[in-house]
C-alpha cells in the first residue's frame, strides 16, 4: 500500500472518528434534554396533583348536591352569575375579535393605521385587570348608568379578552396555507366567500382555542368583576341585576371569614371552579379534535 493510500485511509478513519464523536455528543445532549423535559413535566404534573388533592381534601365534605343547587346555603346564585358573565362576554367579544382578526390577516397591509391598531391590541393585552375594572366602573356603571350589574361586568370583561381572541384567531388564520385561498379564488369564488367557506372552517380549531382561553380568563378574574358586578348574593334573573361570581364568593369567604367552616366552604367553591375549568378544557379538546378530523 502506497503512502498516499495510507494517508487517505488515515484521514478517512479520523473523519469517521470525528463523526462518531459528534454523534455520541449529540445523543448525550438529546438524552440530557429529554431527561430535563421529563423531570420538568413530572414536576408540573405533581404540582397540579398536589393542588387538586389539597383543594378537594380541604373542602371537608361541603361539596355535595345540596351545596351546588342551594340558593340560600349553596352556591347556585354564584354559578348562575358566572355563567351569565361568561356567555354575555363571549357573545360581545367574539364577533368583534373575529372580525378584527380577519381584517388584520386577510385585508390589511402595513400602513400606519394598521401599525397603530396592532400597538393598541398589544397595549390592551398588557393593561392590568384592575384598570379595566376602574374603566368599567366609570363608563358602564356611572356614565351609561348601568350600575353594578352583570351587563356592566360583561362589557368590561369583553374588552379585556379582546386581545386574547384577536391574537389567537389571527395566528389560526395565518396557519392556513395560501394554496387554500388560491384554489378557491381560481374556482371563481370571491374573497369574502373564500374567507367564509374555506378559511374560517379550516381555522375553526384555533378559533375555538381562543374562545376557551377567553372563557378561562373571564372565569378567573376578580378585580374587574368586584368593581362592576358587585357582591350581592342573590339569584340574578336578568343581566341588568347585580350578582356575585364564584371567584368573588371565594375571595369574600377567605377575606371575611368569621366562622370556622368558611374556609371549608371556600375550598368547596374552589373545587367547583376547578371542575368547571376541567369541563371547559375537556369540551374544547373534544370539539377541536372533532373539527380537526373533519
Amino acid at each position: 500500500m502506497s503512502d498516499y493510500q495510507m494517508t487517505i485511509n488515515s484521514e478517512q478513519e479520523e473523519l469517521k472518528g470525528k463523526k462518531a464523536l459528534k454523534l455520541r455528543k449529540r445523543k448525550f445532549l438529546d438524552g440530557l434534554l429529554y431527561g430535563v423535559m421529563a423531570v420538568t413535566m413530572t414536576c408540573v404534573v405533581l404540582a397540579l396533583l398536589f393542588i387538586l388533592i389539597y383543594i378537594f381534601r380541604s373542602q371537608a365534605g361541603f361539596l355535595n348536591w345540596k351545596f351546588l343547587t342551594g340558593a340560600e346555603t349553596g352556591i347556585l346564585p354564584m354559578i348562575v352569575t358566572t355563567l351569565y358573565i361568561v356567555l354575555v362576554s363571549i357573545a360581545v367579544a367574539l364577533p368583534v375579535g373575529l372580525a378584527t382578526a380577519i381584517f388584520l390577516n386577510e385585508y390589511s397591509g402595513n400602513s400606519s393605521f394598521i401599525r397603530i391598531l396592532r400597538l393598541a391590541i398589544e397595549t390592551l393585552a398588557g393593561i392590568p385587570s384592575i384598570i379595566y375594572g376602574l374603566f368599567g366602573l366609570l363608563l358602564f356603571c356611572r356614565i351609561l348608568n348601568l350600575g353594578q350589574s352583570i351587563i356592566a361586568g360583561s362589557l368590561t370583561l369583553s374588552i379585556m379578552i379582546l386581545p386574547v381572541i384577536i391574537r389567537t384567531t389571527e395566528e389560526a388564520l395565518k396557519s392556513i396555507p395560501d394554496s387554500f385561498r388560491e384554489g378557491s379564488l381560481a374556482l371563481g369564488a370571491t374573497k369574502f366567500q373564500t374567507i367564509v367557506y374555506v378559511v374560517l372552517p379550516s381555522a375553526l380549531p384555533g378559533i375555538l382555542t381562543s374562545v376557551i382561553l377567553a372563557i378561562g380568563r373571564v372565569v378567573g378574574e376578580s378585580a374587574p368583576v368586584l368593581l362592576t358586578v358587585g357582591l350581592a348574593k342573590n339569584m340574578p334573573h336578568t343581566i341588568f341585576e347585580s350578582g356575585r361570581t364564584l371567584t368573588i364568593h371565594l375571595y369574600y369567604l377567605t377575606n371575611e371569614a368569621v366562622r370556622s367552616e368558611d374556609f371549608c366552604i371556600a375550598f368547596a367553591t374552589a373545587s367547583v371552579l376547578v371542575i368547571l375549568v376541567v369541563i371547559i378544557n375537556t369540551a374544547a379538546k373534544v370539539l377541536t379534535a372533532g373539527f380537526g378530523k373533519k
